[in-house]
């Protein structure tokens, strides 16, 4: 993970940067995560961006099966993908239906469902596949390989050191005093663990083993492992001197490599079942090394002492890189707390957000919708990483829209329009799944624009031009080709069919017409590509700039925005995604501000906060802040709702069936972003987005302006 600091970020924050350092260990090191007890709720991980560990109480996956009904753990990498057969040759134009627009007919791989809401063969194949799937278990059992429950484990002290990255876990099982670390390698896929007994005792021969773990892959929805099905994949072990071994994974099309490495008495791995390999442990301490890839190793092993030093240097300098804030100085009771969710949540990212594919809104921890990355919520799962100074960390996921623009522009081609239209529910490879919601979202359309756009500002080169142009430009091309010109009316309007962000509105696709955020964006992201174009020396091109003039306004009732032009115009719940029109976005021609601060002031008091998601309060926060109502910005990201809970591990709770939600992390640094470096127009003070009320000696570093 490249985590260099960006020289235009660093050399514009002058204006915003407090004049002493701040003391970034302290910070980040008083919101280490302190656990005194089996929590299935508050799996803890270490990762890299590209792979990641889920672990349990024991410092490894020991409980896995308890887990699995709270928040599952597992052990994930983004290349890690798996797809059943598909012998009917199932294709995306199999679920279409057609739309009218403007008089035309417009294919949408809508749900082919019966009226009782079964999927049909086709529909369901293509959402549950590819799915991404877990490597492995690594977990300790007992005598001759008896499970773990959780009452098993007592007197627990594990601790995650966010400096280190390293999780050390103290607890008793099966009468013995043990203590686990655990880390991962910072760019490579590598597990390590160092388990040891009390100190001055050693382990009794036979009571613990540690079992590398081998499932099968699963369609399921939110499963990523099934342990029922032995005969449907393979593993082949080759035992090596040294104690070293390999594997050699296969199911269907899918196939990757592990490796263990270890010390202690033990030559070799004893079998113990189907996929199941135990290592006995022996002495007062033992060492394993787990690597994943997915093909044949091409560097030696490493040992575990390499890895805990590499996964210190690592996370030391990622946390001393990039921007920094500092709330301990503030008088207002939230700053504590606050603090803590802007802390963990930069470590969680850097884990689950910062790799080359889009993540999935759950992460390297489990699935969510088969695995698949919805990219309209890329946005706030990494955007915020320009933003505090670490550009390299988002750039590493856009390259991915490079490799599927291809199949953007035959999505584009296929429906009629110029440039490419971005999938929502995708893959790795870029193809959309069938959604009666999913296929008629607009919002992440313009989003490379706004990426580039970050990038650019950070590196405000020719080499940065060039390389995002070709992205700026398609993305515009598709965004002025589906913005349609009403002869009847004199504007460009967009939809139908068409679901806005606050996706309330999906029984209306086939009529719907004008979000207000959906219009703001086409509005900046077109005047944005234009921008562009000339950077590059290119001539503007007309119908731009035309698209731009007379697009639709946005809906005014009762002095406040609608969320859209045709009825039912406003409902309270889901996203208030129209706040997001001045606040995501830097305020356009089309939006006025009196009527925005009436709708952020409506919008607090009246929506339905548990019906939302966790990066709508992030999202109210931002329109608080370009509004210059710091108050209300800081009470946006305090609001009392279960959908605004950040658990003890940092991570943002949805719901029962969607325990974490990253989006929600993300969505918060963003905002803080804005709230602590300001945005363009806006108050040249030290963090303009926080009140000045006397309670928030806010101290903040590295911080540039915000879009």
């Amino acid at each position: 993970m490249d985590m260099s600091p960006d020289p235009a970020t660093t050399a514009t924050t002058t204006s915003t940067t407090t004049p002493s350092r701040i003391d970034r260990r302290a910070v980040v090191s008083r919101h280490n995560v302190t656990l005194n007890q089996v929590d299935l709720a508050n799996p803890l991980q270490v990762g890299n961006g590209e792979f990641a560990f889920a672990l349990d109480a024991t410092g490894m996956q020991t409980l896995a099966e308890a887990h699995r009904a709270t928040v599952p753990i597992n052990t994930m990498a983004q290349w890690a993908w798996h797809s059943d057969p598909n012998p009917n040759g199932y294709t995306l134009e199999e679920t279409e239906r057609t739309y009218d627009v403007g008089g035309r007919a417009v294919p949408y791989a809508d749900l082919d469902a019966d009226p009782a809401g079964t999927l049909s063969p086709a529909a369901a194949w293509l959402r549950a596949n590819p799915h991404r799937m877990s490597l492995a278990r690594i977990a300790l059992v007992g005598k001759d390989g008896a499970s773990i429950a959780p009452a098993d484990v007592t007197n627990v002290a594990q601790s995650l050191d966010l400096w280190t990255g390293t999780v050390t876990s103290t607890f008793d099982c099966n009468g013995q005093r043990v203590e686990v670390t655990t880390a991962a390698h910072p760019t490579r896929d590598i597990v390590a663990f160092r388990v040891a007994a009390a100190a001055g005792t050693t382990f009794a021969p036979g009571a613990l083993a540690i079992r590398i773990g081998f499932p099968a892959a699963t369609a399921g929805r939110t499963q990523t492992d099934d342990w029922t099905k032995p005969d449907a994949h393979q593993t082949v072990y080759h035992a090596l001197a040294g104690r070293t071994a390999t594997f050699e994974r296969k199911q269907d099309a899918t196939m990757y490599v592990a490796r263990a490495a270890w010390t202690g008495d033990v030559e070799q791995l004893a079998q113990a079942g189907p996929h199941l390999f135990d290592l006995a442990l022996s002495g007062s301490a033992t060492e394993l090394m787990v690597e994943f890839a997915p093909r044949p190793f091409d560097m030696p092993p490493l040992s575990v002492g390499e890895v805990l030093a590499a996964s210190s240097a690592h996370w030391a300098r990622y946390w001393e890189q990039g921007a920094a804030i500092d709330l301990g100085g503030c008088d207002d009771p939230r700053a504590p707390e606050l603090e803590r969710r802007i802390v963990l949540s930069q470590y969680l990212t850097a884990i689950n957000c910062a790799g080359s594919l889009p993540p999935q809104e759950t992460g390297l921890m489990f699935n969510s919708w088969h695995g698949k990355h919805h990219l309209e919520m890329h946005w706030w799962h990494a955007a915020h990483f320009a933003m505090w100074g670490r550009s390299a960390m988002l750039e590493r996921s856009l390259t991915y829209y490079g490799e599927i623009l291809p199949r953007a522009q035959e999505a584009a081609k296929h429906q009629g329009y110029a440039g490419a239209r971005w999938p929502k529910m995708t893959d790795l490879l870029g193809r959309e799944s069938p959604s009666s919601v999913g296929v008629f979202l607009i919002w992440q359309q313009p989003h490379p624009i706004y990426y580039a756009e970050l990038i650019y500002r950070a590196t405000p080169t020719r080499e940065t031009l060039e390389k995002y142009a070709s992205l700026v430009e398609q993305t515009a091309q598709f965004m002025a080709s589906y913005a349609r010109y009403d002869d009847a009316t004199k504007r460009y309007v967009l939809g139908p069919a068409l679901i806005p962000a606050q996706e309330s509105y999906a029984a209306h696709r086939a009529t719907l017409l004008n979000p207000t955020f959906e219009l703001a964006y086409w509005a900046w992201g077109l005047t944005v590509a234009q921008k562009w174009r000339e950077r590059l020396g290119m001539p503007p091109e007309p119908n731009w700039d035309d698209i731009v003039g007379k697009l639709a306004k946005p809906t005014i009732r009762e002095g406040r925005y609608a969320a859209i032009e045709t009825e039912p115009f406003l409902e309270n719940d889901d996203h208030p995604s129209f706040l997001m029109a001045m606040g995501f976005l830097p305020k356009t021609h089309l939006i006025d501000e009196v009527t925005m601060r009436e709708t952020a002031k409506w919008t607090k008091a009246k929506w339905k906060w548990n019906n939302a998601w966790g990066w709508d309060f992030a999202a109210l926060a931002q329109t608080a802040t370009r509004l210059n109502d710091p108050e209300l910005a800081v009470d946006a990201l305090s609001i009392e709702s279960f959908k605004n809970t950040f658990r003890a591990n940092g991570h943002n709770f949805q719901s029962d069936d969607l325990p974490i939600y990253l989006p929600g992390n993300g969505g918060l640094l963003a905002a803080i972003a804005l709230m602590a470096g300001g945005w363009d127009g806006g108050p040249d003070t030290v963090a303009p987005g926080f009140p000045k009320n006397g309670r928030w000696d806010v101290r903040v570093e590295g911080f540039g302006k915000v879009i």
